[in-house]
C-alpha cells in the first residue's frame, strides 16, 4: 500500500494546500503570531501526540507497530523540548479522531495523516522564524520538519509490511486529513477570517 501518501495528497489538494498556508499558522496560534505563540502552539502539539503515541504503544498488540509507536512518542517529547515552550494544555482536533482508532490498520494510517498534517503547520512555522530573523529558531524547527519528513517513510514502509486490511488504514487516514481541516476552517470562521483563499 505504498501508494497510500501520494492517494492522500492527491485526493485532498486543497485541503492540504490550505493545512500548508500562513492562515493555518493564524489558526493554530489563535492569530497570535509572535514567536511564543509558534512555540507554544508547536508544543501543545508535541505534547499530545506523546501521550497518543505511547497509550497506542502499551495498548498495541502487533509487536512491530507497538515499537514504532514508542519510537513515535519519543520524538514528539524531544520534538516539545526542542521548542522550548510549555504546552497550554490544548490539543488539535485529530487528536480526538487518531484516539478512537484500535486497530493496528487505522493506527498506521492514522499515523501517516498525522505526520503528513503535522509537517504543514511546520513548514509554516520554519517559514515564520526565517521571516522573523530568527535563525537559531529556525533551525530548530527544520529538525521537526526532518523528522516529520523521516516519519512519513517510515510509516509508509511499516503500513506495506504490516497492513491487512488498506481500506481501514486509508479510512483513518482521510479521517485524520478532514479532522485538521474542518478545525482549521472552524477556527478561522470562529475568528471572522474566510477560510477559503490559499495565502
Amino acid at each position: 500500500m505504498s501508494e497510500l501518501l501520494d492517494t492522500l495528497r492527491d485526493d485532498h489538494e486543497t485541503p492540504l494546500s490550505r493545512l500548508g498556508s500562513s492562515k493555518a499558522l493564524y489558526a493554530v496560534t489563535g492569530g497570535e503570531m509572535d514567536g511564543d505563540a509558534v512555540r507554544a502552539a508547536a508544543a501543545s502539539e508535541a505534547a499530545a501526540a506523546a501521550d497518543l503515541f505511547d497509550w497506542w504503544a502499551d495498548d498495541e498488540p502487533n509487536d512491530e507497530a507497538a515499537a514504532l509507536f514508542s519510537d513515535l512518542a519519543d520524538t514528539a517529547r524531544e520534538h516539545a523540548d526542542a521548542v522550548d515552550a510549555e504546552p497550554d494544555g490544548s490539543k488539535p482536533n485529530v487528536y480526538d479522531v487518531l484516539a478512537e482508532f484500535e486497530t493496528t490498520d487505522g493506527r498506521l494510517g492514522g499515523a501517516l495523516a498525522r505526520a503528513l498534517v503535522s509537517l504543514k503547520t511546520v513548514e509554516q512555522m520554519v517559514g515564520f522564524f526565517v521571516g522573523d530573523a530568527d535563525p537559531m529558531a529556525a533551525n530548530d524547527f527544520r529538525t521537526l520538519k526532518s523528522d516529520l519528513n523521516d516519519q512519513l517513510d517510515t510509516l509508509e514502509a511499516a503500513i506495506d509490511d504490516l497492513v491487512e486490511d488498506d481500506a481501514v488504514a486509508r479510512e483513518a487516514a482521510d479521517a485524520v486529513v478532514e479532522a485538521a481541516y474542518d478545525e482549521y476552517v472552524e477556527t478561522l470562521e470562529g475568528m471572522g477570517v474566510k477560510p477559503k483563499n490559499v495565502c
